[in-house]
């Protein structure tokens, strides 16, 4: 009879395939307990628990010891040591994010985090970011983590939507007895700062004679905040123009990457004449006395340039980037099951989930686009007011970063509660047995988000316009001066003008309290996600009317209804525009989903000639969303064993992923962006149309943009999104020789491809095709494009949502798994897993295939990865060691109509080794302590990667780092 349908990790099931990370043969077993009675496990990536019965679905399997010894302080990393796993949504990854500051996630693939879906126990979980699916992994409480089964290629047909390039599922422990107690704590060794801790219980109980079992648990965990800054190796790395180029292909490098590129046009201290429109450019010292700027060395772009012997008061992008944000995060659950019957299981779970987020972003600032009146301002040095007198200017345009107000930084709190309740069990009907599933769950995330200290530029603009009250003999803002206002005066200020304070903005800090508080202000959203899903899944077998030759089929099928929704509530502040940024609407969205699938097994040959094992499976799910229609979602597979230890196995589907409430819901909304124009000088010559098409849009030959800082951007959603379709494919063998004892290897073939994909059009495309197009500017892109008529810079981009898109990955990844007996003491293990990336393309507009954006061997997507174990007990001492490769990587875009190694030296990140060790003692049989080193020999990429954010989070930016682990159990 089955008794159990918790989903289970086989790799500890199996010598076989021992190691700390396993690629599984996904064989589903039989197992006998304790009383005799067998068992059958269910493995990730199929509904039918089935004895005897391999999947044809390749598995990577990660367990608690594995996720204890990484030394990493969020699960999202922990993963992404696995090369089929990204992290450009770890904590690292997600550092320029405010929705998702604090948020681990997974990337699968490399084909973002929202086409990959995340379970607790085979059940979806609700998200952490507004308007998506993205699930926080570290709202997953880690003393409760058993395994982690991953399968990479798509998974629609057996869990719906967004499993386009995988799952993830999450297996918790379950019916716990006793006391267990938790610590962890961890650290750089060389001075950076990366201390993180956690410490959590376990308690658990058996009732009713065995009958029932309450678990109860509590966590808190911390993670400090890590700027860059911090990092040993930063040191405001950028590119300049190599002044000894002479053109393309002369075997000269174009650009240079040299530390110290600053920008002299802007600082903390305030910058007079930015634009050098009016003679030289002017800074203060802290105490606001004016001196020049240096002039550069070298040029990156109009707004910065290398300064090798260092600029005192210029501005670096690295001041104010984070690495790692602040997180304390406090977790309380529970779960509770009792046997309502000898078939019948009665199962729920709650859990609380509070972080506290810290991090941090650029302050606000004014390049050039306020000016200082040099007659009457009131702060202004008198010395540079009379070299600007006597050179006949009057007005001159004024740069700052407002570090005195404090960084724009994210101070958010995330509360999430999910519960789930089911009945899971057996009934008979004549002689066949039905497993059957019914559950419930809601769960809710709220976040208040708040972005500290913006600038309330109109106020400003009041406030910086200060003159002597002749009244007072004292600054005051000309608003607030009525015989200094002239004709015509109108206030500028949008905010409580009455109350307007002269502000002092030369030199860091000497601006007063109170003109601070006046020009600045806290702009504050609330995030409301809610989901709710009910379902339910039924098994059996044909055993009793007819089975195949291999044996009876197996059948699963199942419902589930689902609802998802989405509120973002901005204050009345960022409403009105009174801000740096434009008016921000509230949103709102809301979607449900009816399912059905069913899933079958057909034994069709087992231990025959050639076949000792030959099984076609197949699954199909239908879906109605009330957004999108109906969508249809297939997956058939092949196993076939030819011999007892070789296995042929192969899946080919029809993946679906339907627009989240972001893609299709969200209202025109503002942010940010980076351009960089195409009609720059060092750009027009990228496409063979730029050129004509800038002079066709009015640019002046020579232009030089100042493409350096954000432009505005007004996007939103698209209702009339449909879903994305995917075909995955994958194929490969596994095989477990007799001669070689304990030995393993699985080779899987993977290939995905996805059409209709909803993207988001980047800024920089439609700047791109407005003047890249063939026969005349785009008008439709270039429409979306707002310039400043004066400078000619782009000032605002409009784009949204379209299901424009394609991607395409394919590539090889084995596993070797072996424990060999050496006749010596002890038990040893190797694991061994390597990934080859042949392609990962993406095509912005699928309807232009010519257009493509090669990925595969450039920052982020090493072509190839890999990582190596090798484990070492004795008596009550374990001993580890890995080792993890990163290959080498363009630092150019590879693209066939892009960059050659001449365009940026250097033009790769060479190759990249590091070493982890770790030792684990026993102390009693309830008592373990275990002490790792991570990169042992302290390997930093180079320089000038900070590591941190987007493709480069792939690198360890931090360097050497100590951790220890410790459990009791009582």
């Amino acid at each position: 009879m089955l008794k159990n349908l918790s989903l289970l990790a086989i790799s500890v099931k199996s010598a076989l395939f021992a190691g700390a990370v396993a690629t599984m043969p996904a064989m589903a077993q039989e197992e006998t307990n304790a009383e005799g009675e067998v068992e059958r496990i269910q493995v990730t990536g199929s509904r039918i628990a089935r004895p005897e019965l391999s999947q044809p679905t390749p598995i990577i399997s990660i367990g608690q010891e594995e996720i204890a010894k990484s030394g990493l302080p969020d699960l999202g990393s922990v993963l992404a040591d696995l090369p089929a796993v990204g992290a450009t949504n770890t904590l690292v990854g997600n550092n320029d994010s405010n929705s998702a500051a604090g948020l681990s996630s997974a990337d699968l693939r490399r084909l973002g985090a929202s086409r990959t879906l995340v379970l607790v126990d085979g059940k979806r979980h609700v998200a952490g970011a507004p308007g998506s699916a993205q699930v926080d992994l570290n709202a997953i409480p880690s003393a409760l983590i058993q395994t982690i089964e991953i399968i990479t290629g798509g998974a629609s047909a057996i869990y719906g939507s967004d499993a386009v390039s995988g799952v993830i599922n999450v297996i918790l422990r379950k019916d716990y007895e006793g006391l267990e107690f938790n610590a962890q704590y961890g650290n750089s060794t060389e001075g950076v700062g990366t201390e993180n801790y956690s410490f959590g219980i376990v308690a658990g109980a058996d009732m009713a004679d065995g009958r029932g079992n309450v678990t109860f648990f509590a966590e808190q965990s911390n993670v400090a905040e890590v700027m860059a800054n911090d990092l040993r190796q930063t040191s405001a790395w950028g590119t300049v123009t190599n002044p000894e180029d002479t053109g393309e292909d002369d075997g000269i490098a174009d650009r240079l990457t040299v530390p110290n590129v600053m920008s002299e046009r802007i600082s903390r201290n305030g910058v007079i004449n930015p634009f050098g429109s009016a003679g030289s450019i002017w800074t203060f010292n802290n105490a606001g006395v004016a001196e020049l700027m240096p002039e550069r060395d070298m040029t990156n772009s109009f707004a910065f340039g290398s300064f090798p012997d260092g600029c005192a008061y210029c501005f670096s992008t690295q001041d104010y980037e984070n690495v790692y944000p602040a997180v304390a995060k406090t977790t309380v659950g529970s779960t509770f099951n009792f046997d309502l019957s000898d078939n019948v299981n009665l199962y729920s779970d709650f859990k609380y989930v509070r972080s506290d987020i810290q991090q941090q972003f650029q302050p606000s600032f004014r390049f050039g686009n306020v000016s200082i009146n040099v007659e009457e301002n009131a702060f202004l040095d008198n010395n540079l007011r009379q070299s600007l007198l006597d050179d006949g200017v009057t007005s001159v345009r004024f740069s700052k970063f407002f570090d005195e107000l404090g960084n724009r930084s994210a101070d958010n709190r995330r509360e999430l509660f999910r519960f789930v309740t089911g009945t899971q069990g057996f009934f008979t009907l004549s002689e066949t047995d039905f497993d059957f599933d019914v559950y419930y769950s809601y769960g809710r995330t709220d976040n208040i988000r708040k972005t500290l200290n913006d600038l309330i530029p109109d106020n400003f603009v009041a406030a910086l316009d200060s003159v002597i009250d002749p009244e007072t003999g004292k600054a005051a803002c000309r608003s607030q001066v009525a015989s200094a206002q002239g004709e015509g005066y109108e206030d500028p200020a949008s905010v409580n003008g009455a109350d307007c304070v002269a502000y002092n903005p030369f030199g860091l800090g000497n601006a007063s309290a109170e003109a601070r508080d006046w020009v600045s202000a806290d702009v504050t959203r609330t995030d409301k996600i809610t989901q709710q899903f009910v379902g339910g899944s039924l098994a059996f077998d044909t055993a009793e009317f007819f089975s195949l030759p291999g044996g009876a089929v197996g059948i699963a099928t199942g419902f589930e209804y689902r609802e998802e929704s989405s509120e973002t509530v901005t204050d009345e502040f960022a409403k009105a525009g009174f801000l740096t940024t434009a008016a921000t609407p509230d949103s709102y969205g809301e979607y449900d989903v009816t399912e059905g699938f069913v899933e079958v097994s057909l034994p069709i040959l087992a231990g025959v000639f050639l076949a000792e094992e030959l099984t076609l499976d197949a699954a199909y799910r239908y879906a109605d969303y009330s957004h999108a229609g109906s969508t249809d979602a297939w997956k058939v597979g092949l196993m076939w064993a030819p011999l007892e230890e070789l296995r042929v196995r192969g899946t080919y589907g029809q993946a679906v992923r339907a627009p989240n409430i972001t893609e299709a819901f969200s209202p025109q909304s503002p942010g940010f962006a980076r351009v960089s124009d195409p009609c720059d000088a060092d750009n027009i010559g990228d496409d063979a149309d730029r050129a004509s098409n800038c002079a066709a849009i009015g640019m002046p030959p020579g232009f030089e943009a100042n493409d350096n800082v954000s432009v505005d951007l007004i996007s939103g959603g698209n209702p009339n999104l449909m879903p994305e379709e995917s075909t995955s494919l994958t194929a490969g063998f596994v095989w477990t020789p007799e001669y070689i004892e304990n030995f393993s290897a699985t080779v899987d073939y993977y290939d995905i491809e996805i059409e209709d994909a909803i993207s988001f059009i980047a800024a920089q495309s439609v700047a791109d095709n407005c003047v890249d197009a063939t026969g005349g500017p785009d008008l439709n892109f270039c429409g979306q494009v707002d310039r400043d008529p004066e400078t000619f810079d782009i000032t605002l981009v409009r784009s949204g949502y379209l299901n424009a898109a394609a991607l395409t990955t394919r590539g090889i990844e084995a596993q070797f798994n072996w424990a060999p007996n050496f006749n010596i003491d002890g038990n040893l293990k190797f694991n061994l897993l390597v990934n080859h990336l042949m392609e990962l393309e993406d095509f912005e507009f699928q309807n232009r295939p010519d257009e493509v954006n090669v990925e595969d061997g450039e920052l982020g997507d090493p072509s190839w990865q890999g990582r190596f174990s090798a484990d070492y007990a004795l008596n009550d001492w374990k001993v580890t060691w890995t080792t993890r490769f990163v290959d080498r990587s363009a630092r150019i875009d590879l693209s066939p109509e892009g960059d050659t190694p001449e365009d940026l030296n250097p033009a790769y990140v060479g190759s990249i080794i590091t070493h982890d060790i770790s030792g684990t003692y026993n102390i009693t049989d309830n008592a373990y302590i275990d002490v790792g080193i991570r990169n042992l020999t302290d390997k930093l990429p180079p320089a000038y990667i900070s590591a941190s954010g987007s493709n480069e989070s792939i690198y360890d930016a931090v360097g050497r780092r100590i951790f220890t682990n410790f459990k009791v159990r009582f």
